[in-house]
């Protein structure tokens, strides 16, 4: 055991005397040739340790963040990540590493782009120029990466002192933010010449792709081992459940990671849940009640909910209802909200929702000259349990009328629209 300690000693103060050497100076090849001579595979752990140590021995974390690079040069393809432990499918870590391998993706097909601009004449400029901004608006995306790491990652890593490099990683974050938005800009600008891009080549657009390159060789050759070690399983469920009010880069998980021995609240995973800030969040998004009720009463339907005893609950106050609503019905039987002579119908379909011989019951009418569409639905948890009924009616009058296309911009008044 002593040996392992002496050993992990050793390589730590040999690899604080080589970053060391870069800081005074020394080229990053030399650094290379003494690192494969005396330590080949450095523990990620390690690296990690020593940088954290250089901050707390006095090396400003300014001087850190622009060894940052250099020393990642140094120490590619040298760091052991034999310890690393194994990632679960839709594990936080297994989501980074899913979006780092689009993120290179679009790295690699922006750079073959940028290595076309030779060849474009200046007469198809402009369409070269719009296809490359769609690579680094997609680039830009690797900013909900970034924020996850630093707002639900790092936190955790503090509570355990690791301190320095998520200091130095969050820099390095806001280098790679601040050169994607100087490409976007300049790639906005409609007066951009095939010489002002070739200019800004090696200053702005190479640099920020080799920077983000470099930041998926820090993360998966470092971060997310040391953090796997680090974090509990805990942590990781708390980590998850927030990723979405911050959102994914470049990629959709397609399976939901539920870790052993944890306990689902009944307000958990895809049922969604209410924030401490008011804010609703839901497995594709969050909004607030003012946001969801004003999008509600946007779309061009109107929508009632009857809960599973058969109670109105809520009912969409729309512009152009087609059925008159009243604050009355709330928590009103459903069936007494009906003509007598259709009530029938209704017990029929809550009994045949409710028992799951159908969840879905279409009815169309004329009605003064419109088109009304009507639509049961019934509605059902990720468990087939019956929730309750949602109705949903329309007038598709206009929308029958449509014919060929429209594939221009075109503003409908909204004080004289068709459906009225």
């Amino acid at each position: 055991m002593s040996e392992l300690i002496n050993n992990s000693r050793y390589r730590k103060e040999r690899l604080k005397e080589l970053i060391l050497k870069l800081h005074e100076g020394e080229s990053a090849a030399t650094v290379r040739a003494e690192l494969v001579a005396t330590l080949k595979h450095i523990p990620y752990g390690e690296v990690v340790e020593v940088e954290q140590e250089l901050i707390q021995e006095g090396l400003p974390e300014q001087e850190v963040l622009k060894l940052c690079d250099v020393h990642g040069e140094v120490l590619e393809g040298h760091i052991d990540l034999s310890a690393a432990q194994e990632i679960p499918d839709g594990h936080p870590v297994d989501v980074f590493i899913q979006e780092n391998k689009e993120l290179l993706a679009v790295c690699v097909q922006a750079t073959e782009w940028l290595n076309r601009l030779d060849e474009v004449a200046d007469a198809s400029f402009d369409e070269y120029r719009i296809q490359l901004l769609a690579y680094f608006n997609m680039l830009m995306d690797v900013d909900k990466h970034y924020q996850r790491k630093e707002y639900l990652v790092f936190p955790y890593l503090e509570k355990n002192e690791i301190t320095g490099p998520p200091k130095v990683m969050w820099g390095k974050h806001d280098e790679i933010r601040g050169q994607l938005k100087g490409c976007i800009d300049l790639l906005r600008m409609p007066e951009l010449t095939k010489a002002d891009l070739s200019d800004a080549l090696d200053l702005l657009f190479l640099p920020v792709l080799k920077a983000l390159t470099d930041m998926v060789q820090k993360e998966e050759e470092i971060l997310f081992p040391m953090c796997m070690d680090v974090l509990t399983t805990e942590d990781w469920w708390n980590i998850h459940k927030q990723t979405l009010e911050i959102g994914f880069t470049l990629y959709d998980p397609q399976e939901e990671w539920i870790p052993e021995g944890i306990e689902l609240a009944d307000d958990a995973g895809s049922a969604g849940s209410l924030m401490t800030d008011g804010t609703i969040q839901l497995p594709s998004g969050s909004f607030s009640a003012k946001e969801i009720m004003t999008i509600l009463n946007t779309i061009s339907a109107d929508m009632t909910f009857v809960d599973k005893n058969d109670k109105v609950k809520y009912f969409t106050q729309g512009k152009h209802r087609i059925f008159t609503r009243s604050r009355s019905i709330i928590n009103r039987d459903v069936r007494l909200c009906h003509p007598p002579g259709s009530v029938h119908i209704i017990e029929k379909i809550l009994e045949d929702f409710k028992s799951g011989k159908a969840s879905h019951a279409p009815f169309w009418i004329q009605m003064k000259g419109k088109f009304i569409h009507i639509e049961y639905h019934a509605l059902r948890d990720e468990k087939g349990e019956y929730l309750g009924t949602l109705e949903v009616s329309q007038d598709l009058t206009h929308l029958r009328e449509l014919e060929g296309e429209q594939r221009i911009l075109s503003y409908t008044d909204q004080n004289k629209e068709a459906h009225e």
